[in-house]
């Protein structure tokens, strides 16, 4: 059975809705990163974003690179919860 385009449309509309959540969720773990990266004191300007939280994990649990590269932005989430507690997006950050 084909859908009608009303029902299309709707299908479409909560993919987008799905694929904004994601990307909002990416934003707001990559302005983690660079509250460690400031926290941490990195100095390489690379290190910042996702990239500092990867560098992050490896220093804190001796985690190899490929460890940490083969991690999905959920499991990063998940293996930084406790110092997530009670961070917010700095206002500066904020869309």
């Amino acid at each position: 059975m084909t859908e009608s385009k009303g029902e299309a449309r709707q299908r479409y509309q909560l993919e987008q809705k799905i694929y904004e959540t994601e990307a909002d969720q990416r934003y707001v773990l990559a302005r983690f990163g660079d509250h460690i990266a400031k926290r941490e004191e990195y100095r390489s300007r690379d290190l910042n974003g996702i990239h500092a939280l990867r560098f992050y994990l490896m220093q804190k649990h001796h985690w190899t690179p490929a460890t940490v590269l083969a991690m999905s932005d959920d499991h990063i989430r998940f293996a930084l919860i406790e110092e997530r507690e009670g961070w917010t997006v700095p206002p500066e950050a904020r869309p």
